[in-house]
């Protein structure tokens, strides 16, 4: 039918095929826009006057249920199309979509008539108030000293305001926690996940389909447990130490994807990679829980959305990388290179929140020796 339709009415095909990109890109973007909004806004206003341990359990049940959909859905839509044809599946997919997209918008009306807090205008925080104003983004020669340096947010801050449009990336660049986002961002590029690249690669190898599904399965199962861990850790470690603990907890799960890369059969390295992947989801989920509460508690309110769409645009460019390195290393026999090459952004990820959790640390013991 398609290549029909491709060969007769060209035109027609390509008007099909633009639509659904555009369509699905729009989709995408309006997704994005509410999982920012959800997450860095309305969970930080429900949350506002209880205590810390409510907002690490909204933020848990948030991404639990993220985590459970993304198992769920394409468990669902292969069984809708094994069992119906080509057609009938793009149709109940279609109306499924829609409906879903009915229940999700009575959802969030539900939750904004139900917490007026939310239609209210943004009161500054008290945290907010006592923050110090921002560096200025350029010293006139004149009134700079030479012996005072501006810190990295600064100067990151400076060479970004050069360029039009960038006063986002300005907003990020002096925040204190862009250096845990940019190391979360950085797990973003990596092919150490049951996405395409690895799948691809396994099928290779000869790992069966249900094997590599089972795989996948247990990974998202261990991604859902960190959902269950992380209030339990924050309740009794800060949400810093939690990071810490989580990054260098995945690092180490991954030290058996490295292993596979001189296993003595393919057979034997498919099921290490497989085993570290899945585990490491532990730590990564954990650590992008602690990532995103030490976001919503560090940065003003009125940045807080801007903030989260620059770490949203920082982890997509990430994501964009791993794709671009992938078709420079298109052999999976040299799958091994994209594995060292991803476990070392992770070496490199921790290694920034470590320096960013010791500096944090030392800023606070100096904080409370001063008074």
């Amino acid at each position: 039918m398609y290549a029909n339709l491709r060969a007769t009415r060209f035109p027609a095909f390509m008007a099909l095929v633009a639509v659904t990109n555009v369509s699905g890109a729009l989709a995408a973007l309006s997704a994005l826009a509410g999982t920012i909004l959800i997450e860095r806004e309305w969970v930080v206003v429900i949350s506002s006057g209880h205590p810390p341990s409510v907002r690490t359990g909204i933020n848990s049940v948030v991404r639990r249920i993220d985590l459970g959909c993304s198992l769920l859905a394409p468990v669902l839509s292969a069984l809708v199309i094994s069992l119906a044809s080509t057609q009938a599946s793009a149709a109940v997919l279609a109306l499924s979509t829609a409906a879903s997209a009915g229940l999700q918008y009575c959802l969030f009306v539900s939750v904004y008539n139900g917490v007026p807090a939310l239609a209210a205008p943004r009161q500054p925080r008290a945290s907010d108030a006592e923050r110090p104003p921002p560096v200025p983004m350029t010293v006139a020669p004149a009134e700079a000293e030479p012996t005072q340096a501006l810190d990295w947010r600064a100067r990151l801050a400076d060479k970004l305001s050069v360029a039009s449009g960038w006063e986002s990336w300005v907003v990020y660049a002096r925040q204190d926690v862009a250096l845990p986002g940019v190391a979360l961002a950085f797990l973003y590029f990596t092919v150490l996940s049951f996405g395409t690249l690895m799948t691809a690669t396994l099928d290779w190898k000869g790992i069966p389909a249900y094997v590599i599904s089972l795989a996948r399965g247990f990974s998202a199962i261990v991604g859902i447990g960190a959902t269950l861990l992380y209030p339990l850790v924050h309740s009794r470690v800060t949400t810093l130490r939690t990071g810490l603990w989580s990054i260098w907890m995945q690092w180490c799960c991954l030290l058996l994807c490295v292993a596979s890369v001189w296993a003595a059969t393919g057979v034997a390295s498919a099921w290490m990679l497989m085993a570290g992947v899945a585990t490491s989801r532990l730590g990564l989920w954990t650590f992008d829980l602690a990532v995103l509460q030490l976001m919503q508690d560090g940065v003003p309110d009125h940045e807080r959305c801007v903030v989260g769409g620059v770490q949203n645009a920082l982890q997509s460019v990430f994501d964009l990388l791993t794709y671009v390195v992938a078709i420079v290393i298109s052999d999976p026999k040299d799958f091994s290179k994209m594995i060292v090459l991803s476990f070392s952004l992770v070496t490199c990820a921790a290694v920034m929140y470590t320096v960013h959790a010791y500096r944090a640390q030392k800023a606070a013991c100096t904080s409370s020796t001063s008074t």
